[in-house]
């Protein structure tokens, strides 16, 4: 994801930004974040450690924010928009400021062959993430009933995110990933 913000980006919104990991990956690369995430708890764990300088948190639905039209370089989902409307993905694009990129990492609900294929080849690595993330917390010494973002199952098949992306988004790019999820990205044009 962070391979995906344009050079020279100043300015990116966060949507679903749970504790603000990826908000401060953003922030130290000298952008002006806004992170966004509905759950009061979870802006609250986020802004609990030193602020960052860069990192605006806020409290906040995405789906009923007035953004700023053409102002964000850069705007993430990061296992968020499954969460809202996909129609939503509408008012990213239009915060979009010229040459900047929506970039979503996504997760479908598995409905075809295909899916379930992918699904198998993901559980060796899987556990084996799951055995990665595990270690981490136990070396970093953070406890199992840390604040975490609240999650739900998807709703959207991939070919229902293919459809309603081609009708929101024109130019995008979409590849199927393992761990059921999917990457979307949307790149504005220069001159709109």
């Amino acid at each position: 994801m962070v391979r995906l913000v344009p050079s020279g980006a100043r300015t990116a919104l966060d949507v679903g930004c749970g504790t603000g990991r990826f908000a401060r990956r953003l922030a130290a690369r000298g952008i002006e974040v806004d992170a966004v995430d509905p759950s009061p708890e979870v802006i609250e764990a986020a802004g609990s450690p030193p602020p960052v300088d860069g990192v605006r948190f806020v409290c906040a639905d995405a789906t009923r924010m007035d953004l700023p039209e053409r102002h964000y370089d850069y705007i993430s989902c990061l296992a968020s928009l499954h969460h809202m409307p996909f129609g939503t993905v509408s008012a990213f694009r239009d915060a979009l400021a010229p040459g900047g990129v929506l970039a979503v990492l996504g997760c479908y609900a598995e409905r075809t062959a295909s899916d379930f294929a992918w699904s198998l080849a993901a559980v060796p690595a899987n556990a084996g993430a799951r055995l990665a993330v595990a270690a981490r917390e136990r070396a970093t010494g953070r406890r199992a009933g840390a604040v975490r973002a609240p999650v739900r199952p998807p709703e959207t098949s991939l070919a229902d995110v293919r459809r309603e992306a081609a009708a929101l988004l024109p130019g995008f790019k979409l590849r199927r990933l393992l761990f059921w999820r999917y990457l979307l990205v949307y790149r504005k044009d220069e001159h709109a």
